[in-house]
């Protein structure tokens, strides 16, 4: 794998936020990832490209607790780690933002942004949902990250596809998350709302979050990335300082397996 640059700090620096050492995965026959390792660390926008069927959503479902690696460690800050579904990387500190987003179109932001984690009990019952405390802390994060939104209580199907991808953004990081894993969030947005996407994705990583960054657009990559990894048929072929690259060379890597001038 080509290497042009070690992550600041090399390997005496704080440990990555989240990492995978020689992760194998296998679909009956088929090699989905053969020995592929990789980092994110905190403060960081890292991004993973690669076409179609290279292995990127199958290292985010091992990273998120949907897949089980056959072979190969999963890390969090250092620290070894196995998961047995998603819940168990939430516990560890990793959230996900996948591309359909997964949110209740008939609920407003509060109720999306507490979807399975609601407030409840008070004086009178102990299941009466608790909807002011859960709106007022919506509004915190929606003005904390900047995301506009008219009307909080406004149902989340009636909404703009920026303002739905700021909500599961904001779900995403509104638990003490150290981790985000980002698929897409892009897809199907018009010019501003992928610029505004584009600014969130990049505060998250000046608060001190790891962002992991999915996406086929790889010059909205280089614009927000910090690092970017590039799998190609399974295997991790290519770790990149975003600003000792391009999205020439990128595309070069996706497309034939090497950098310019190989």
């Amino acid at each position: 794998m080509q290497k042009l640059e070690q992550h600041p700090g090399g390997e005496t620096g704080p440990a990555p936020a989240v990492s995978a050492q020689g992760i194998i995965k296998r679909f009956g026959g088929v090699v989905a990832l053969d020995n592929v390792s990789f980092s994110a660390r905190a403060g960081e926008v890292t991004a993973l490209v690669g076409d179609n069927g290279a292995g990127k959503s199958t290292l985010i479902r091992c990273l998120s607790g949907v897949h089980s690696p056959d072979e190969g460690g999963l890390f969090v800050n250092g620290a070894p780690v196995t998961f047995s579904g998603p819940n168990d990387a939430r516990l560890a500190g990793i959230e996900t933002v996948h591309q359909n987003l997964a949110l209740a179109d008939n609920l407003d932001v509060a109720a999306n942004l507490f979807l399975g984690r609601e407030l409840s009990g008070g004086p009178r019952s102990l299941f009466r949902l608790r909807k002011r405390p859960m709106e007022a802390r919506a509004a915190e994060l929606i003005d904390e990250y900047g995301i506009r939104m008219p009307n909080i209580k406004a149902k989340v199907g009636a909404m703009s596809g920026g303002q739905r991808q700021g909500i599961a953004i904001a779900r995403a990081v509104g638990w003490g998350s150290e981790v985000v894993l980002m698929d897409e969030p892009t897809a199907a947005l018009g010019v501003k709302e992928t610029g505004r996407v584009l600014d969130v994705v990049r505060s998250l990583a000046d608060r001190g979050l790891a962002v992991v960054l999915i996406s086929h657009n790889i010059e909205q990559v280089m614009q927000v990335s910090d690092f970017v990894w590039v799998l190609r048929g399974g295997h991790m072929i290519a770790d990149l300082r975003a600003e000792n690259t391009n999205t020439q060379e990128v595309v070069h890597y996706i497309t034939t397996g090497v950098g310019l001038g190989a």
